[in-house]
């Protein structure tokens, strides 16, 4: 069982939640978020005042997923995040040691979905 966390553009969800689609991947969590990475912000001017806006809007994915799923959640996740420009996101693969569903007290695998 793995987490995928994807930290991909906001205007690329729609996209990236088609493929998840299409690769029968439905479960997931979405997060707004901000945060800063090599794009480093860009400049904006607000009544005349100069300012640089170093967080950007993105948006955070959480997938849990059994190991039979994880390469085509990241090829999916990939296909609709890529734009092929700086800032298109990230995408980590975290161990999970354990899944509870909480309805029925299954565990492990079966829980996850």
């Amino acid at each position: 069982m793995k987490l995928i966390i994807a930290i991909i553009r906001p205007e690329k969800l729609a996209d990236v939640k088609k493929e998840l689609n299409e690769a029968s991947i439905n479960l997931m969590t979405v997060i707004n978020s901000i945060g800063s990475g090599r794009q480093m912000g860009y400049p904006e001017t607000y009544r005349g005042v100069k300012h640089e806006i170093r967080l950007l809007k993105k948006i955070e994915l959480q997938i849990a997923v059994n190991d039979d799923y994880v390469e085509p959640t990241i090829k999916a996740i990939t296909r609709g995040a890529k734009t092929g420009n700086i800032g298109d996101g990230k995408i980590f693969v975290i161990p999970i040691e354990e899944c509870i569903r909480i309805r029925t007290d299954e565990r492990g695998s079966r829980a996850i979905g």
